[in-house]
């Protein structure tokens, strides 16, 4: 089953998901040491951090852990590393970093890091209209995060 993700205002959240992220707060900001000091300070029991943490998260967190790097394989033509950037710009993706190889035999190697959380469709449906571009020749994900 594929996971959904919901914007809900803090007010309406459940007082132990919102201690649940403050403890994984401190614990980020290095302010405690353990999750039991961490649960200890907020006034929450280790089970329900335990329950919750992996399930909330501060959502300008969520959007830099959207990270996905796409490696291809281009025709050394005029203007198709263009039309990869502008397609992944066209449908919401940041890129982040390029990185090309010299053209060998008529192809380059093409690493590109996308910013992905605010793509208007599913990566899937984003790689397919890459890897059916002329002059893409190969689209492949290496990472994700």
């Amino acid at each position: 089953m594929k996971e959904r993700y919901y914007l809900i205002r803090e007010d309406i959240l459940p007082e132990a998901v919102i201690k649940t992220l403050q403890v994984k707060q401190l614990l980020a900001a290095g302010d405690v040491k353990t999750v039991h000091e961490a649960v200890a300070q907020v006034g929450l029991s280790r089970s329900a951090f335990y329950k919750y943490k992996d399930g909330i998260h501060l959502l300008n967190q969520m959007e830099r852990e959207s990270i996905v790097t796409i490696s291809f394989d281009l025709e050394h033509r005029s203007g198709i590393l263009s039309k990869v950037l502008s397609l992944i710009a066209g449908s919401g993706g940041n890129v982040l970093t390029i990185n090309q190889s010299i053209p060998l035999q008529g192809r380059a190697n093409v690493v590109i890091s996308v910013e992905t959380s605010r793509l208007t469709e599913e990566l899937d449906a984003l790689m397919e209209l890459l890897h059916t571009t002329p002059g893409v020749r190969k689209t492949q994900i290496v990472g994700q995060g």
